[in-house]
């Protein structure tokens, strides 16, 4: 494996005087790289970039293994997730304000880090990741801004109708508090215990819901240790998702697009997946591709390498073009 460089950044959020975590990796020996080889990765509803697509499992993350095979790989975390900045809001009682970062700040921010990478390597387009509240958060920035995104990857398709268990008929707060055993339960709800043996060992399976938990930096201060997580995105599946108002409109996406499901995905399911690809009727090029014996963790499960195959497959693709 090539030796890789790490840099680290903190840049402007667009809510002012926050700022975002922004990670950088690549190769020692590039430093050149085409726009479908740029590629930035978005998180989640619950847990940043940091502890999903640079977790190292068996001495490597995902983002290690892109910047081995020639990617320059970059991943954000949101305001109010891992090490970037947390709202004011965060620090008083949830019940005290309305839910905070919600999908169109988080395009806004999206669309900051985005603009910081060009200017860095001199590019007018890269390629997005977006994973499943980042599916929603990519395909509504790819709308707006198509003379910007190379290529794009759905990993975890939200969609309307969405069943995951995120979304609650309880009053919401500014953030809500996630512990491990929250993280494993929905980890594996709706599987059977042979599913739950074939995804993960158990082992890593707490030591990642652990992890989880740490990446908030006053965890420690409950016990058990909980993690906050703005609710933004769950006053959009509530008002959105949950009452079938598209989040995005998928028509609008210009750029060549793969969706990737898990087959056992119980949050952001198959079919859901399908109804977007059917709407991406202004794509250049359009892929459905689903992935057995997986759930929508499938990052941090057995069938990772599956996923890190037809990702890097897609996105070489368009090295040449």
């Amino acid at each position: 494996m090539p030796e890789l460089i790490t840099t680290d950044h903190r840049i402007e959020s667009s809510q002012a005087g926050l700022n975002l975590f922004v990670r950088n990796k690549r190769a020692q020996d590039r430093d050149s790289f085409p726009p479908a080889a740029t590629v930035l990765f978005v998180h989640g509803a619950t847990y940043p970039s940091t502890v999903t697509f640079d977790y190292v499992i068996d001495g490597q993350s995902w983002m290690d293994i892109m910047a081995a095979a020639g990617f320059d790989v970059w991943c954000v975390d949101l305001l109010g997730y891992g090490a970037s900045d947390r709202p004011a809001e965060m620090s008083l009682p949830a019940d005290d304000n309305p839910p905070v970062v919600d999908t169109e700040a988080a395009v806004a921010d999206v669309s900051k880090v985005v603009d910081f990478i060009l200017a860095q390597r001199n590019l007018s387009r890269v390629a997005l990741i977006g994973y499943s509240w980042g599916t929603m958060i990519c395909g509504n920035y790819a709308g707006l801004q198509p003379d910007k995104v190379e290529r794009l990857v759905l990993y975890g398709a939200a969609w309307m109708g969405t069943g995951g268990a995120i979304a609650t008929g309880a009053r919401l707060g500014a953030y809500r508090l996630v512990d491990a055993a929250a993280v494993l339960a929905r980890w594996c709800r709706e599987l059977d215990d042979g599913q739950i043996a074939g995804i993960a060992a158990p082992a890593h399976m707490a030591a990642w819901a652990d992890a989880a938990i740490a990446s908030d930096p006053e965890a420690a201060r409950h016990d058990p240790p909980q993690a906050r997580a703005p609710a933004g995105v769950v006053k959009d599946v509530q008002e959105r998702l949950m009452k079938a108002i598209p989040p995005y409109d998928p028509g609008a996406i210009r750029a060549t697009t793969m969706i990737v499901v898990g087959e056992w995905d119980r949050e952001t399911r198959p079919e859901q997946g399908r109804e977007v690809f059917a709407l991406l009727s202004g794509a250049t090029d359009r892929r459905y591709v689903m992935i057995g014996g997986a759930t929508h963790s499938m990052l941090i499960e057995n069938q990772r390498g599956a996923l890190h195959r037809v990702v890097d497959s897609f996105l070489k693709e368009g090295w040449g073009k």
